[in-house]
């Protein structure tokens, strides 16, 4: 298997930022929201199959995934939520396979904003990297970027792993807490061992 880092981090702490910084040192990025998304596009490859489950209501006119309704349906229903989970995670993992394949670079880095809470991408990367940050500065950028108030944004950090948890599933920690200069040379830092790790074939 390649050497391959899996990204994570809590909502608004800068994941899409640090994924990019290390596209840039020539990492081959694949995102899991991005397959996601793609999925469930007009004529995604889960829209059959949510469509089934689900019912048309969840389909808008344009033929892609109702995102607002659904989240509605999901959002604190654990049982509805792995219905969904169960038409996704599998495609999202054959996608992630094949882009896997064709990726180019010194190292594969899958951007995965549920690794801890997911349980089987642990044995699926290399590494684990974490981009951690203070929960007031991810409440403050969540609320600055999406327009939701302080509740919904809690309420949507508390059906996350909590900040201990994924520092406890890490193996490198990158922090995020508000400095971009202070970025940069962690990139660079890590970025050097990660092409050392895959060299070695670690």
């Amino acid at each position: 298997m390649a050497f391959s880092v899996g990204l994570t981090g809590g909502i608004g702490s800068g994941k899409t930022t640090v994924a990019n910084m290390f596209a840039a040192h020539g990492a081959a990025i694949i995102d899991t929201d991005q397959i996601a998304h793609e999925l469930t596009m007009p004529a995604g490859f889960a829209m059959p199959a949510i469509a089934r489950q689900f019912g048309t209501e969840f389909i808008a006119a344009d033929g892609a995934l109702d995102r607002a309704r659904m989240r509605a349906r999901v959002f604190g229903d654990p049982a509805e939520k792995k219905r969904l989970e169960a038409i996704l995670h599998p495609l999202i993992k054959s996608e992630c396979e094949r882009a896997a394949q064709h990726a180019r670079g010194p190292y594969l880095m899958f951007v995965v904003p549920l690794l801890v809470e997911s349980g089987n991408w642990k044995e699926r990367v290399s590494r684990i990297l974490v981009v951690d940050c203070p929960e007031p500065l991810q409440v403050q950028r969540v609320m600055a970027r999406s327009g939701l108030d302080e509740v919904q944004v809690r309420a949507i950090m508390a059906a996350q792993a909590t900040r201990a948890q994924r520092l406890a599933a890490a193996d490198d920690i990158l922090s995020n807490a508000g400095d971009a200069t202070a970025l940069a040379p962690q990139i660079d830092r890590l970025h050097a061992l990660y092409c050392s790790l895959a060299q070695a074939g670690a």
